[in-house]
């Protein structure tokens, strides 16, 4: 929560940490059904669509982080829109990795990341939008790059997170795009 000085706290304000429920859901379902929460099917979403919206969502997370209340908690228990940034970003490149990871590695094994570990350690909410900005758009274009340019036999290449669940290149860029997506709607972009 972002306790501010005047009536449009900002980022370099002072921070107060409250508690933010860790999501522990297991997000893979999104590949069988359409998300409730965002309303997109992702198995309906065509991977080769993904680098397009990808980059067709940059300048919405640029005009979330000019926010005046960008670091302001809505929600005690959930994420700022500076937060949910910092997490696009770095969404990017761990999903980068991944795929580098998949077409590397034959039944590649994906390194646990907890989303929720990795907000607190790195101290999302108190990073400047300024810097998280051209940060996100760099990790979301190298993203977009990726995805463009897979060999045409990779796409059922496979890899497994650290809970057992496995993707396949199609489905991982579908979830990718999943995970940006629904973050758009949390921000109201």
């Amino acid at each position: 929560l972002l306790v501010g000085h005047g009536p449009n706290p900002r980022w370099s304000d002072t921070i107060v940490s409250m508690s933010i429920l860790p999501d522990e859901k297991d997000w893979t379902w999104v590949l069988r059904e359409p998300c409730p929460e965002c309303g997109l099917a992702a198995a309906d979403v065509d991977p080769r669509d993904v680098p397009a919206l990808t980059r067709e969502s940059l300048p919405r997370w640029e005009a979330v982080l000019h926010r005046d209340d960008v670091a302001v908690r809505r929600d005690p228990t959930a994420w700022s829109d500076l937060e949910y940034a910092c997490h696009v970003r770095d969404v990017f490149v761990r999903m980068r990795e991944r795929l580098e990871l998949m077409l590397s590695e034959p039944d590649a094994r994906f390194a646990n990341w907890d989303q929720d570990a990795t907000a607190v350690e790195d101290r999302y909410g108190e990073h400047d939008p300024a810097d998280v900005a051209p940060a996100l758009v760099g990790a979301g274009e190298e993203w977009a790059s990726a995805v463009e340019h897979l060999p045409a036999g990779a796409w059922q290449r496979v890899g497994t997170r650290s809970n057992g669940s496995t993707f396949t290149v199609h489905t991982l860029v579908q979830y990718c795009w999943h995970d940006v997506a629904h973050h758009l709607v949390d921000v109201d972009a």
